[in-house]
């Protein structure tokens, strides 16, 4: 199966915010330029486009096919009572403990990267069992780092050292066992 996930188009919010499912639109100054790069790098057709339910996906799935599949599973990391706020307003001491261990520490009152990729898991299960050739997944950076830290089996704690850029797209093909796994940079 190939799969082609691409990272939202730029969201309306200021620098410095952390925004993990808080519901931004996109910057709609960037959409059509970001969507048109996008684009060039995707096939003409895909059997599915499946979609994170937040507005910044939505709106980008939504040029790329008629009726894309929304799915919770797809959703950025929830950040809790972080959501929204200044980094610089977070509690340090539960900000530093999570930047110790992001893998396995919550945001408070949120869920642990562990949790997203837990979520990515199933997603990927679910893909398994349909028999599509190739699908496109709009969705966020920490679900596009998951889905490569299963690809390639890389460790949680360094899959953020994968750069995403807004509009990004990462071509991968998941083959009939993990030794068979692939990701292709060599997008158009």
């Amino acid at each position: 199966m190939e799969i082609y996930l691409i990272r939202h188009t730029t969201p309306k919010i200021g620098k410095g915010i952390c925004y993990g499912q808080t519901d931004l639109e996109v910057e709609i100054t960037f959409f059509e330029k970001e969507l048109q790069a996008i684009q060039q790098k995707l096939p003409d057709t895909f059997d599915q486009v499946y979609t994170s339910p937040l507005m910044r996906c939505q709106q980008l799935a939504k040029r790329l096919d008629d009726r894309p599949v929304l799915d919770e599973r797809l959703m950025e990391l929830n950040f809790g009572d972080w959501e929204n706020k200044s980094w610089g307003d977070i509690n340090q001491t539960e900000l530093n403990a999570w930047m110790q261990d992001f893998v396995h520490t919550k945001a408070s009152n949120g869920e642990s990267y562990l949790d997203l990729h837990q979520r990515t898991l199933d997603f990927i299960d679910m893909l398994s069992n349909e028999h599509k050739d190739r699908i496109a997944i709009v969705t966020h950076a920490g679900n596009i780092r998951s889905f490569v830290s299963y690809v390639l089996d890389l460790p949680l704690e360094n899959s953020f050292r994968i750069q995403l850029k807004y509009g990004s797209v990462v071509r991968v093909a998941l083959g009939q066992s993990a030794q068979f796994h692939q990701l292709h940079l060599d997008i158009k």
